[in-house]
């Protein structure tokens, strides 16, 4: 019997079709709402296009729905339809319609940066941020032209959805379950959209970044730790990629919104206080007139046209439109979202405000000090991630040296901190070659005192004892340099008494202060021992101390990141090879050695139970 045939569409074909119909339902709908706009008609349909792009299931469609709302909503900005002065009731109404479908619609966008189809949010935030520009400058067109406005409760918007990171509104309609894990996930800006905003906006436009600072550091103050756990994170992905900064008012030339670039009137006291300095260097001029060499002494040099200063008055008395073109006004929003930013990064558990101290301290000594107006605020927190040890700890060290040698920062216990740094694990860790660049960094003036500087010298050389290789290799160059630099150390390694032990020498291994430790008094006898070390670069290398000191000092490049698989010292060639551990097995042995002794050559009495107590 053949089979049966059927007049039905298959469902693929049935879905295909629904998908054709939608389509052209939204660019029927598209068609309308432009004439309609064009016309002064109703303007009904925009909720029925709403409607295609809340409901729709398929990317593509929700793709076409809101570019096609977005092409709509430019013309009806454009028209002056959702500001401006009311005509009538009917007006007022209409406008307050239209503006809760644009809040609706906003909403959606805001929600799409979390979506899982990466076109879709990349579209979603490229739509945001133009009708940031339109709506702006529909703005500046109702109002005052010499005074250009900014969207302000738009870009807030913008702001909280990059920070809070809302569900996609797509996502209740997935089929998919999620783990508590993704849910916990679910609030952390993608790294797409971040890297978008960044190099398209935050980075490039210079009202983009002045807004974003200063709405982030009033939505962290008022969404504590607790409510929105995933905002410091958030905040924090965007701040450390921050690659430019204006360093001067001329560098202040790119605007998102283009009414922005036009130069704002000066402060009304800026302006006054010219205006009295050019009438004073008139009368100044016309009395000196006839004495031509006190004028030559007297007249500073003219600044070149690059370096003149902006807006010189103080932030809080500037319009939007003068901070945007004021070098403090962006420097005073940074630093408030900075100082905002920082104790929400200690909250949480431990691990996590480790990770994040690290984070900050890798670029707050480029990226963060210099741009702030108040270096010093950040001193409490940097002080804290010390207590954290590491290499946290080490790299807030480093930025309070650079605080208190660019910006006078009093700490007097630094070197303290320091050399609590000195234990037992310090030449054993993998962030010892950072240690010894930044511990060289520290300990390079020459006012230091010599009982501090000895301190450190003595207590790495008694570390250097169980220390492998690659350290004592590291310590070596580093103790000579010290020397070199500080010659009230050398009676260290030329001292006359002879000493029996450890136990007569006076250093204290025990004192946290490094003011106290009597190091001066004491020789550097453990580096000595190393003359007999089992390793050929490491023996060499200690001989250093016993000839003239005629180096000026070694570059301590050359020794750090130094590791079994990395290099060492040819002593035949006396130059560094690579491969310390290759190098050693392939080293011709030039004296053989010493035959071992048969037991019955042994005498009785060796000595040995002299020296151990066998149990």
């Amino acid at each position: 019997m053949p089979a049966r045939q059927t007049s039905l569409p298959s469902s693929s074909k049935k879905r295909k079709t629904r998908e054709d119909d939608t389509v052209r339902t939204i660019q029927d709908l598209e068609k309308q709402l432009t004439a309609a706009v064009s016309s002064g008609s109703s303007l009904n349909p925009l909720a029925d296009l709403l409607d295609i792009a809340l409901e729709a299931e398929a990317a593509a469609q929700v793709s076409k729905a809101i570019y096609a709302l977005y092409r709509v909503f430019v013309v009806i900005i454009s028209r002056g339809l959702l500001s401006g002065p009311d005509a009538s009731e009917e007006a007022k109404a209409v406008r307050t319609w239209l503006l809760d479908r644009l809040h609706a619609f906003v909403d959606f966008l805001s929600g799409l940066l979390k979506d899982e189809e990466p076109s879709l949010k990349i579209s979603a935030l490229d739509i945001l941020f133009s009708l940031q520009k339109h709506l702006s400058s529909a703005l500046t067109r109702v109002g005052d032209a010499k005074q250009p406005q900014f969207h302000a409760s738009h870009f807030r918007k913008i702001v909280t959805a990059l920070l809070l990171c809302p569900p996609s509104p797509r996502a209740s309609r997935s089929k998919k379950r999620k783990t508590d894990e993704d849910e916990s996930d679910d609030h952390t800006l993608d790294p797409d959209v971040r890297d978008h905003f960044v190099n398209t906006w935050f980075s490039v436009h210079d009202d983009i970044r002045w807004f974003f600072l200063r709405d982030s550091a009033v939505l962290i103050s008022k969404h504590p730790y607790s409510e929105a756990p995933q905002l410091p994170g958030n905040l924090l992905s965007v701040l450390e990629r921050l690659t430019t900064f204006p360093t001067k008012a001329a560098e202040l030339n790119s605007w998102w919104v283009e009414e922005f670039g036009t130069k704002p009137p000066k402060p009304k006291k800026a302006a006054d206080d010219d205006e009295d300095e050019d009438e004073a260097a008139q009368s100044s001029g016309d009395a000196t007139e006839e004495d031509d060499w006190r004028k030559f002494f007297d007249d500073p040099p003219a600044k070149p046209a690059e370096e003149k200063k902006g807006i010189t008055a103080r932030v809080h008395t500037l319009t939007i439109h003068q901070s945007l073109h004021s070098l403090a006004a962006h420097k005073a929003v940074f630093t408030r979202a900075w100082l905002a930013l920082l104790p929400q990064l200690s909250l949480g558990s431990l691990d996590r405000t480790k990770a994040y101290s690290l984070r900050v301290l890798n670029v707050l000594h480029r990226g963060v000090i210099p741009h702030l107006t108040r270096p010093i605020l950040i001193m409490d927190w940097v002080s804290s991630s010390v207590d954290h040890g590491g290499t946290v700890g080490l790299l807030a060290l480093n930025a309070l040296f650079t605080l208190m040698k660019e910006y006078n920062l009093d700490y007097p216990s630094f070197y303290t901190r320091l050399y609590a740094f000195l234990d037992r694990d310090v030449l054993h860790l993998k962030h010892r070659a950072r240690f010894f660049r930044l511990t060289e960094l520290f300990l390079s003036s020459t006012h230091l005192p010599a009982t501090i500087v000895a301190s450190f010298v003595k207590r790495l050389s008694r570390l250097s004892l169980n220390a492998p290789p690659a350290a004592v290799v590291m310590l070596i160059p580093f103790t000579y340099n010290m020397l070199r630099r500080h010659p009230a150390l050398m009676g260290m390694i030329h001292r006359n008494e002879e000493l029996t032990g450890a136990d007569c020498d006076g250093f204290d291994a025990h004192e946290a202060n490094p003011t106290l430790t009597n190091a001066l008094e004491s020789s550097l006898w453990e580096l000595y021992s190393h003359r007999q070390h089992y390793h050929a670069a490491v023996s060499t290398l200690a001989k250093i101390f016993e000839e003239a000191f005629t180096r000026p000092s070694y570059a301590m490049e050359d020794f750090l990141d130094h590791t079994y698989g990395t290099e060492t010292w040819d002593e035949a060639n006396g130059t560094w090879c690579f491969k310390l551990f290759e190098t050693e097995v392939k080293r011709k042995i030039r004296k053989e050695p010493a035959t071992a002794l048969e037991l019955s050559q042994v005498p009785e009495s060796d000595g040995l139970e002299e020296m151990w107590t066998f149990r």
